[in-house]
């Protein structure tokens, strides 16, 4: 295995087994075609970085059927306008172009439609892009990559802010989206983005985080040195409640901009929790086994007590959850979810049928295994008649 940044030889520390693409939901019809791969993890030593050794490609994964829209959650919606805020309040004085790695259906850009901002969206999945474009958002439905970048010579240095939400650790080629970082971004530009924090994985042992599209799971320091290579800086870094954990960063040119105080303490707060280094690996990996056996432990006394169980929404991490813990329909009766693009598929590798809402309500489990538990605020919200009978259970602790 090799670092995707450095290029230098490094082992991989644990593997999670073959694993689907995990918001491959799929037709029954197409169950002996399924593509898997080998979910093995290392960690660069040199920057910090916590890696997948394989992964598939970029199209397979991001393509005409990408089942995930932003604005289907409420939580995300609200998270979005308030990320619009901060930045307008921050650094909307002079700012005139801005640019959004892997926008999606459009839910953060639709912020600044109103306002005299010229915004462009980067998203390679169609059918989202598709959206993005009918909400009246000026969408390129490509990778957002140097070679796609370079086209646009009207916008060599010309933008103001760059902008991403959980889309950088999809990005393999990380060297090649800094290098058209460069090519647009201003003198004094900034690129501010905003991703699953390795520091709050380690700390839930949240090992769902970890999938096909998850390349890289970043911490302060590895984006600090990662940036340091192609020089850029990190300017600074505010943690974030979304995905269970995030964290989000600012990064400018070498002295172009004041640090903030906040990466300083955030890196001792690391070093002192072993998020920057190997031990904090090896510790991660022997609470991904202990939870997969408490887990396990925990369905099997459900099930001799005759309790039915159903997974509630039908999310790319769980595919890891159900392969990694060799959880099938045995255990699980069906995952209940919202999208229509999923509704009446199979769940990746595990093959678990997916319901709507409606078959939740009027078939109504003993447990629910929550698969979105970044999301519970919302969800025990709204399902607060479930909740009165019935039970929740997840692989972290709600």
């Amino acid at each position: 295995m090799r670092c995707k940044i450095t290029n230098e030889k490094i082992n991989p520390f644990m593997s999670f087994g073959r694993m689907p693409i995990a918001n491959g939901f799929i037709n029954e019809k197409n169950f002996k075609k399924e593509f898997f791969f080998n979910l093995e993890v290392g960690f660069s030593k040199k920057i910090s970085l916590f890696q997948l050794n394989n992964h598939p490609k970029p199209k397979q994964m991001f393509n005409q059927n990408y089942p995930f829209f932003s604005g289907s959650s409420k939580g995300m919606i609200k998270h979005f306008k308030n990320f619009s805020k901060w930045i307008k309040k921050k650094y909307g004085k002079n700012l005139k172009n801005l640019i959004d790695i892997g926008s999606n259906d459009g839910t953060f850009l639709n912020n600044f439609k109103n306002n005299k901002i010229n915004v462009i969206g980067f998203e390679p999945s169609k059918n989202v892009a598709q959206v993005s474009k009918k909400r009246g958002i000026k969408t390129i439905n490509k990778f957002f990559n140097y070679q796609n970048v370079k086209k646009f010579k009207s916008l060599k240095k010309k933008i103001d802010i760059i902008s991403a939400a959980n889309a950088i650790c999809h990005i393999p080629n990380l060297k090649s989206l800094i290098k058209g970082l460069d090519y647009l971004l201003k003198d004094d530009g900034l690129f501010i983005f905003e991703e699953p924090y390795l520091g709050s994985m380690y700390e839930k042992t949240s090992y769902d985080q970890i999938y096909d599209e998850h390349i890289f799971m970043f911490s302060v320091s590895s984006i600090k040195k990662i940036f340091n290579l192609f020089g850029f800086e990190l300017i600074n870094a505010i943690p974030q409640k979304t995905h269970g954990g995030s964290m989000r960063y600012v990064v400018s040119r070498i002295n172009k901009r004041k640090i903030n105080q906040n990466v300083k303490k955030i890196i001792r707060f690391e070093k002192k929790k072993n998020v920057d280094n190997f031990e904090g690996c090896i510790k991660f990996k022997k609470n991904c086994e202990k939870s997969k056996e408490k887990l396990l432990m925990k369905i099997k006394k459900l099930k001799n007590k005759n309790k039915k169980i159903v997974g509630y929404a039908a999310t790319s991490k769980s595919t890891t959850i159900l392969n990694y813990c060799n959880i099938g329909k045995d255990s699980i009766d069906y995952i209940c979810d919202t999208t229509k693009e999923k509704i009446g598929k199979y769940s990746p590798g595990k093959h678990i049928p997916i319901k709507s809402m409606n078959h939740f309500y009027n078939n109504p489990p003993d447990v629910a295994f929550l698969f979105a538990w970044n999301h519970k605020k919302e969800i025990f919200k709204k399902e607060k008649k479930f909740s009165q009978k019935g039970d929740w259970i997840a692989h972290v602790k709600l």
